[in-house]
């Protein structure tokens, strides 16, 4: 009985000693925990945390049995490991440095024109209404067509591979420049600000050895760009006219044009829609129908 009245007693005192700052400390803790938690589900990181929890295991059992060059290697390998972990995971470092710095900044404040917040409103949902009708078109005629929807990440150095044309999208715009044997059918077109900003890009193809070979380059050129940036991206095939859309590095294949409008307006419009109190569906992942 004694100890247990000491054990409270001392708990006691330890929660008493607990401040604001030591909360805060511990919530900050709990939420890096939480969002490493995250990033290393949607990458290649959670293949590291097993390979990491069998080589731990590994070196434990080499010490207990004394297999002295098995844990020289170990050893060495160890503390050589985080200039190895930088080279083959630079990619997903770098795309969780980007996300730290996206600053959650006005959609427009970087347009070439300043407009009030209903003006910027209708020019966006212009654009994905002129999206979604183009993307309608190609996919019934099978053309081939890449679509970049820039978001926080600025693309300055994407739009410099192509021509700029800087207009107001339309269906009928965005058909002639995807229309084959067009000079910029090849390449990406860039939105943005809900504009036509760009045309004929080069996009960085992804590094992702997981991807279907049924998929062709537009499909890894989308999610080479969703890996680099925070950009929408909206394919059309030009073998099966099926519509995609790659964000944060996943790919969602075969959408329909009701769920193609619904993504690009819960994700791009949704400050909007929480302002309204209206429930955010997120991002989901589409399979093949």
């Amino acid at each position: 009985m004694e100890i247990l009245d000491n054990f409270w007693l001392q708990f006691a005192g330890s929660v008493k000693a607990v401040g604001i700052v030591d909360i805060i400390d511990m919530l900050f803790v709990a939420y890096l925990i939480y969002k490493l938690a995250h990033f290393m589900k949607e990458t290649r990181a959670a293949q590291l945390v097993k390979g990491l929890i069998v080589y731990i295991a590994a070196f434990l059992i080499a010490i207990v049995a004394d297999m002295r060059t098995v844990r020289f290697i170990m050893e060495y390998l160890l503390n050589n490991g985080l200039i190895v972990l930088v080279v083959v995971f630079q990619p997903e470092l770098r795309r969780a440095l980007e996300q730290v710095g996206r600053s959650k900044l006005p959609i427009g404040l970087f347009s070439s024109h300043t407009m009030s917040e209903e003006a910027v409103k209708l020019q966006w949902q212009n654009a994905i209404s002129s999206i979604c009708e183009a993307a309608s078109s190609l996919s019934r005629t099978q053309t081939g067509a890449l679509i970049v929807i820039e978001q926080q990440t600025k693309l300055g150095d994407i739009i410099k591979t192509g021509t700029v044309i800087d207009s107001d999208p339309s269906m009928e715009l965005i058909g002639n420049v995807f229309f084959p044997n067009s000079p910029l059918h090849d390449g990406a077109m860039i939105i943005r600000a809900g504009r036509l900003h760009a045309a004929g890009c080069f996009l960085p193809l992804s590094t992702n050895y997981e991807i279907s070979k049924q998929l062709g380059t537009r499909h890894r050129a989308a999610l080479g760009m969703s890996e680099n940036s925070d950009a929408i991206i909206v394919v059309v095939s030009e073998e099966t006219g099926y519509i995609s859309v790659a964000r944060n590095g996943v790919l969602n294949i075969n959408l329909s044009i009701d769920q193609l409008r619904k993504t690009l307006e819960e994700t791009i419009l949704k400050e909007d829609k929480e302002e309204k109190g209206e429930k955010k569906l997120g991002f989901w992942k589409v399979k093949n129908k």
